[in-house]
């Protein structure tokens, strides 16, 4: 029996790659990548040689395949998506389920998130938080799945493009403009940027920019009111 490491990556600075994250890269026979390209800046970032394969979500089980044949041989293999913990908005999961399911171990080496760390910085005040990832591209949807989301007594946290960060924040401030979010922008990275105050607010700061730059975390508080904005 042999062990597929999960490893996280960082979302941004390359500092935050854990000292076990590093050891494991090191000792692993090969690492499976959602993008060969982007595991071996990092891998070249730490002076790290060791063979790729890619495991895409498109091609995610077929690799997985290939994965536990290599483990199958006694190999050890880590699995690294391109930026942050696989399996959270990102492959990983049909790999993981099919490894384990053929017998094998399957260990998580913990490390960044944009989830995790937006949720640290909120200042929210929930007990219960949703992730809910990328919401659907398509308007009706995107907006059914939001008033769903509003309705819980649950936070929730979605990610959004900065092409579609202000369309987000306009049907979220139709369905209730006064929900405290705390919105990351370019988490970790050099112009990271932490918004907080009411949908209504964040929405005006936004729209006084010509332009929106960077990959948007947002967190939207529960459907109690904060206690501490009364």
């Amino acid at each position: 029996m042999s062990t597929l490491y999960v490893i996280a990556t960082p979302i941004g600075n390359l500092g935050d790659i854990s000292f076990r994250a590093v050891e494991i890269l090191k000792s692993v026979d090969v690492v499976a990548c959602e993008d060969t390209r982007q595991t071996l800046k990092l891998l070249n970032h730490l002076g790290i040689s060791v063979r790729l394969i890619s495991c895409r979500a498109h091609n995610e089980g077929i690799a997985a395949e290939k994965v536990i044949n290599l483990l199958n041989e006694g190999l050890t293999v880590a699995y690294a998506s391109d930026a942050g913990t696989p399996g959270v908005s990102d492959p990983g999961a049909v790999l993981v389920r099919l490894v384990a399911e053929a017998g094998h171990n399957v260990i998580p080496i913990p490390g960044p998130s944009a989830f995790a760390s937006l949720v640290s910085v909120a200042g929210g005040l929930d007990k219960t938080v949703i992730f809910e990832g990328f919401l659907s591209p398509k308007p009706g949807r995107r907006r059914a799945r939001l008033q769903e989301l509003l309705n819980t007594e649950s936070a929730f946290v979605i990610y959004e493009s900065p092409f579609r960060i202000l369309k987000f924040l306009e049907d979220l401030a139709d369905l209730d403009k006064d929900r405290y979010l705390c919105v990351g922008r370019e988490m970790t990275k050099m112009h990271e940027e932490y918004l907080r105050g009411s949908v209504a607010e964040i929405l005006g700061i936004l729209q006084s920019r010509e332009t929106q730059k960077g990959e948007f975390s947002v967190y939207v508080s529960g459907k109690k009111k904060d206690k501490l904005l009364e």
